[in-house]
């Protein structure tokens, strides 16, 4: 089993890491990939006038702009740790047992724009760029990443895929056909009934859900059993189609 993680846009900074090698991450096929955006991010970062523009940087965020031109020479730090807000709040993996962190390690990737899918242990440095965003010097990110992704995901060939990733990150590499996945949105239910897509809690609930996983560690492999670990959880899950709708209230 496999859970894809989208990215957070804040990250904690530092690290005690050694600088980052992009052929020892997870997926390491995708070394090219990873060396083509992090030079294009270094380039950019020489004029920080257009490296605010292009990243969309006000005033106060143009410290952002050193931390993306150290991203060759910069501590890195797991991106587990790595990464903050709303979904790695919820996960909080700083105060799960190592056990429940190795199965992180070993069933988690995180889908960041600038290094593709990582594993959750993977040490990674700090770094500004986001999925949306077209790097001078580079083709437009899903161009980039979307086939390469896909293919490496089929090399790997999980028994399954649980995407948590939004929308914009799942774009950016796509789960081939040929594995077994469900794309899981997380919804309330409105007093007529109907399912309304959620945000903040969107993500909560995603947290909630990857640390549960890791602290049981099912042995279940297939949908049906993911499910039925879900729903022994008390959650509510309409898995009638290959996007599963994970309520919450």
């Amino acid at each position: 089993m496999l859970i894809l993680l989208p990215p957070s846009e804040t990250k904690r900074a530092g690290g005690s890491g050694p600088p980052i090698q992009v052929g020892a991450l997870a997926l390491p096929q995708l070394a090219p990939e990873r060396r083509r955006v992090l030079d294009a991010l270094v380039a950019l970062s020489a004029d920080p006038d257009a490296a605010a523009r292009v990243l969309k940087l006000g005033e106060r965020q143009r410290g952002e702009i050193a931390v993306n031109a150290a991203l060759w020479t910069g501590p890195t730090m797991p991106a587990i740790d790595r990464y903050t807000g709303v979904l790695f709040d919820a996960l909080d993996a700083a105060s799960l047992d190592r056990p429940a962190l190795r199965w992180l390690g070993a069933h988690v990737l995180i889908h960041s724009a600038p290094f593709g899918p990582v594993g959750a242990l993977d040490p990674i440095p700090a770094y500004r760029l986001g999925a949306a965003t077209s790097l001078p010097g580079a083709p437009p990110l899903r161009r980039l990443w979307a086939d390469a992704v896909s293919a490496a995901l089929l090399e790997l060939s999980p028994s399954f895929v649980l995407d948590l990733r939004s929308e914009a990150y799942a774009a950016l590499g796509p789960v081939p056909a040929e594995i077994p996945s469900a794309y899981v949105r997380v919804v309330t239910e409105t007093e007529s009934g109907a399912a309304r897509a959620l945000n903040h809690f969107n993500k909560h609930a995603k947290g909630e859900l990857v640390r549960a996983l890791a602290s049981d560690r099912p042995r279940a492999k297939t949908p049906a059993g993911i499910l039925g670990w879900m729903r022994d959880r008390g959650l509510r899950v309409d898995a009638t189609t290959a996007e599963w709708r994970l309520y919450v209230t």
